[in-house]
């Protein structure tokens, strides 16, 4: 009964460990570094990697956009033709 215990209780303690690790690599403690120079400018880079990670994706190419929205509009018109044609009460 205990091999089968290690056997879920490893995995799980090696898969946290690799989850943990990178929360605590991004997350540095500012808070103890001595000199206010450097502290602040700890305090900047960690604000300017998280104003990077919220930053919103820009679209690729606008023009691609609105040209497969242009496509799927015709082709929904295609189909709603193609129902209104079928006899519904036949």
């Amino acid at each position: 009964m205990d091999t089968i215990a290690l056997r879920f209780a490893l995995p799980a303690l090696v898969a946290l460990t690799l989850f943990a690790a990178p929360a605590a690599a991004v997350e540095q403690n500012c808070r103890f570094i001595q000199a206010k120079p450097e502290r602040e400018a700890c305090y900047k880079r960690q604000e300017d990697e998280l104003a990077a990670k919220r930053k919103p994706v820009a679209p690729a190419n606008e023009g691609q956009t609105l040209e497969t929205l242009r496509q799927m509009r015709q082709d929904d018109d295609a189909v709603y033709r193609s129902i209104n044609n079928i006899c519904r009460g036949c």
